[in-house]
């Protein structure tokens, strides 16, 4: 367990200071600084009183009480950060720490007027001062790290779902890292709300430390968050210059004003301009560049798409490409498929292979394959 914690420890303060020292920092590079350090700080904690440093120093015991509050905030901060331009926080933000200053200022009393044998006490429970403040602190950590862990992940889904409906690309906005960064702290949490029921509740006895076990999902988190964070150069790519431009999750296409008839004339004005002057082939090509093609709104536009193709923005441009890799790979074996690929309006061979596969349920070599059998025995 002490091997475990200390990785945690040092990797922890190691992976801070390599944020602080990134060139080009953003906000989101110093929330993650400030948690690893936070987690670093909690870490020792636990590591000392693990290791029975609490009964020689007495006034150590409880400073690193109130942090799992903490990981909530960072957390969301982090995501929200992420998505959002902005150099600095709003003074609302500020509000998700609110419980852990108030649990620091409610243990002010215990930090500075207990003596050390009474600090002992009440950590073995043989002076209840603070038995009830203790469980009410337990049920706050575990409402709190389960609750952001839900509302973070819902915002990545809303975030996914943005920019699938504003972009035709994905390389450089992916989310899965976050989307397992959000998992695992809710798992931490998770697996100490099991442990506390079958711990507490029940009286089972765990035949090991089951500390280790939550507490090895953070050194593991700290591991992937450090890392991932410090490669991450940000979700929202400066694609586009006004942020009200997106068309969001949750937009009223019914406020927008689109009449039928003329939703009717601007869909086939959209086919035809997507067949004729192939605008597809802009890898970077993006929701707002499209409509203002055609002298529409962003919103309009994306309602124009899902009422009448089905799908979202993203699926609609790469359908276009799929198309015309197949019709240029056929035409012209010369090139590669990569090659063919990127020339068809695809920016990277992973989105392209995933784009393909999704389309057409079979890798791009297996279906041009099967084309060219078909070909060369045609059904009478």
């Amino acid at each position: 367990m002490s091997t475990v914690l200390n990785i945690g420890i040092v990797l922890s303060f190691f992976l801070s200071i390599l944020l602080f020292a990134k060139d080009n920092k953003a906000l989101t590079d110093n929330i993650l600084s400030l948690w690893l350090v936070t987690i670093g700080i909690h870490l020792t904690g636990y590591y000392i009183n693990y290791n029975g440093y609490w009964e020689l120093y007495p006034h150590l015991i409880g400073i690193t009480t109130p942090l799992p509050f903490l990981y909530g905030p960072f957390l969301y901060l982090y995501l929200v950060y992420s998505i959002r331009r902005s150099s600095h926080l709003k003074p609302i933000d500020y509000l998700h720490y609110a419980p852990a200053l108030l649990s620091y200022l409610y243990m002010m009393p215990f930090y500075f007027f207990y003596s050390a044998e009474e600090k002992v006490a009440v950590d073995k429970g043989l002076i209840n001062d603070y038995s009830v403040f203790s469980t009410v602190l337990l049920i706050g950590f575990l409402v709190s790290g389960i609750g952001y862990s839900i509302i973070s992940y819902r915002k990545l889904l809303q975030h996914k779902k943005m920019v699938l409906d504003n972009f035709s690309y994905d390389s450089g906005i992916s989310l899965n890292w976050l989307k397992y960064a959000i998992v695992a702290i809710g798992l931490v949490f998770i697996t100490a709300a099991i442990v506390l029921v079958l711990r507490e509740a029940i009286g089972f006895e765990f035949p090991f430390n089951a500390d280790i076990l939550f507490y090895s999902i953070i050194v593991g988190f700290v591991v992937f968050v450090g890392y991932s964070g410090i490669r991450q150069e940000g979700l929202f790519l400066n694609t586009i210059n006004n942020e009200k431009e997106l068309v969001t999750a949750g937009s009223e296409y019914k406020k927008s004003g689109l009449k039928t008839e003329t939703a009717i004339e601007k869909h086939k004005e959209l086919l035809h301009l997507m067949e004729a002057e192939k605008p597809y082939l802009n890898p970077k090509l993006t929701l707002n560049e499209l409509s203002l093609r055609l002298e529409m709104s962003a919103n309009n536009m994306s309602q124009l798409i899902n009422q009448y193709e089905h799908v979202n923005f993203y699926d609609f441009v790469n359908k276009y490409r799929v198309e015309e890799f197949i019709t240029r790979a056929q035409s012209n074996t010369d090139f590669s498929l990569l090659a063919h690929a990127l020339d068809s309006g695809f920016n990277s061979k992973s989105s392209f292979n995933t784009v393909f596969k999704k389309l057409k349920l079979e890798t791009p070599s297996q279906y041009l394959a099967n084309l060219n059998k078909e070909d060369a025995f045609p059904k009478n």
